[in-house]
């Protein structure tokens, strides 16, 4: 049942995260989603895996009110940001 839930939340995570319209911001979510799951891959603590899960979910919650200010204040696109 985590390994359900941890990867619904990984595909929800970077989905929000390449919502970011900043290229740095984006970036950054989305390396850090990647490297975090990778981190905790192979833990086999149930409490572990159930305390990062709560993480992750808080993260998703913060990531997604971000994307929505990010919106709000959007800026001018980069050059690097056409190619995204």
């Amino acid at each position: 049942m985590a390994k359900g839930r941890a990867l619904q939340l990984y595909k929800a995570l970077l989905k929000e995260s390449s919502k970011f319209s900043d290229y740095n911001f984006r970036h950054y979510a989305i390396t850090r989603t990647k490297d975090a799951f990778r981190a905790n891959k192979s833990e086999p603590d149930p409490v572990k895996i159930q305390d990062f899960l709560h993480i992750a979910q808080k993260n998703l919650e913060m990531i997604k009110r971000q994307v929505t200010i990010g919106e709000m204040f959007r800026a001018e696109r980069l050059i690097i940001d056409n190619d995204s």
